[in-house]
């Protein structure tokens, strides 16, 4: 009634810059995550996987439980006996040791 049809109309042109602008918070959100989320968090994913990878016999690990034991054997890739105490070796999946405690190296003599 009171509304005219030239109002009522919208132009077909720039209609893409719209579409642009509205896309342009969620890829802003995107890169934010990306940075905050995912990058720090692949890092740390590759971190493990190399201590994962480069233990050996002798080394003291930490398990995700919070044990802490001494490698007797490397099984395979993905399983390794790991000794908690005066007891027999336990297998231990690979994948649940969080940190390697290096043993101190022998101090030298100062001459």
């Amino acid at each position: 009634m009171f509304v005219t049809e030239a109002y009522a109309q919208t132009g077909g042109a720039g209609g893409g810059a719209d579409f642009i602008v509205s896309l342009a918070p969620f890829l802003l959100i995107f890169v934010i995550m990306y940075f905050l989320i995912i990058r720090p968090q692949r890092q740390r994913m590759k971190a493990h996987q190399a201590l994962v990878a480069g233990v050996k016999r002798n080394d003291i690990v930490v398990t995700a439980g919070g044990l802490v034991g001494k490698i007797t054997k490397v099984v395979d890739d993905a399983e390794i006996e790991v000794k908690f105490g005066e007891n027999e070796p336990v297998r231990v999946v690979r994948s649940t040791i969080t940190e390697v405690r290096v043993k101190p190296e022998p101090a030298a003599a100062n001459d």
